[in-house]
């Protein structure tokens, strides 16, 4: 089993964030093209963590992720967190220098808020004020003041996961021009067909047939008990022993996260205070136009006023 896994073809395709731009909408409609096989479980994270907190803890788990595939043109996974990680590209590069990567960026100021509501929601920050939680950047950069329990430590330095351009320039190094896509957020929910059409070609794979519904994906999201969310990410050790007996590790998973969607509720996030808004795009305005030299593009409307916020922006993830 291991050696047929071993040898079987890898993945070529890797949406690899940024988090809250409009990943999991591009997830879904990827997925639902007839010549792409996404792997069912999103954010597996193989390439960014280490083995005992990825999807899986060995590479014929990796690749047993893929085994629906039946032939299609592309196979391919969307991992958030490999856009941030430092590692992640080199790691890709070396299992699949072939690859297609596909990026998705958004005005970083949005980003960061509407990550900090993710992360609030998922229970990996426990500071619900956005800009307190900026505040402690740098000790959290020091290992102090870290989230209770949180998984991603390093995700809470807002900043850091903001800076683009060198997250960028990583994958276009190892990968070339050629094989990576940025697909800007605003153009994403602007005209999603025309982006959705230049994404498959990047793919090489049929534009022509029939689109998916460019429904709504993913908004901001409420836990409405926060003792459920805390004993599904630290369940008693008796619990935990008694599923392990009984489930298998896939039916473990699913049985989560319908508990977790069932502990859930949409709500449109407050915008941010627009004096901390105007703050921070003064702040990441050098970092923006890195970001637009490096791409080519004019970017300016990130560093303007105005709030383009999570409010008005749908699809995100």
């Amino acid at each position: 089993m291991g050696a047929r896994r071993a040898s079987a073809r890898r993945p070529d395709l890797f949406l690899v964030g940024a988090p809250k731009c409009g990943t999991t909408a591009m997830y879904e409609y990827l997925n639902w093209h007839p010549e792409i096989f996404m792997c069912p479980v999103k954010e597996p994270e193989y390439f960014s963590r280490d083995p005992g907190s990825a999807a899986a803890r060995s590479l014929e788990e990796y690749l047993a992720l893929f085994d629906g595939a039946r032939g299609e043109t592309r196979i391919g996974e969307a991992s958030v967190g490999y856009l941030a990680s430092p590692v992640a590209a080199g790691r890709i590069r070396a299992f699949n220098p072939s690859a297609r990567i596909l990026i998705m960026l958004r005005n970083p100021v949005d980003m960061m808020y509407s990550l900090h509501g993710q992360l609030v929601y998922n229970g990996d920050e426990d500071v619900p004020d956005f800009e307190a939680a900026l505040a402690l950047e740098e000790r959290r950069a020091r290992g102090l003041s870290l989230p209770a329990g949180g998984h991603l430590p390093a995700w809470v330095q807002y900043r850091s996961m903001a800076s683009y351009a060198d997250q960028v320039r990583r994958y276009l190094e190892a990968f070339g021009r050629d094989a990576v896509r940025v697909v800007i957020f605003d153009d994403f929910v602007r005209d999603t067909g025309a982006v959705y059409a230049g994404v498959l070609g990047f793919l090489g794979v049929e534009a022509g047939v029939a689109r998916p519904a460019f429904v709504v994906v993913n908004p901001n999201k409420e836990a409405r008990s926060r003792l459920v969310r805390g004993l599904l990410r630290h369940p008693p050790s008796l619990v935990r022993r008694l599923a392990r007996a009984v489930l298998p590790r896939p039916s473990r998973r699913r049985l989560a996260r319908g508990v977790k969607r069932l502990n859930q509720r949409h709500a449109p996030r407050v915008p941010m205070r627009p004096g901390l808004r105007r703050r921070l795009q003064e702040e990441l305005a050098p970092e923006v136009e890195r970001l637009a030299a490096l791409l080519g593009r004019d970017l300016s409307a990130w560093t303007r006023g105005g709030d383009t916020g999570p409010t008005t922006m749908h699809r995100t993830s």
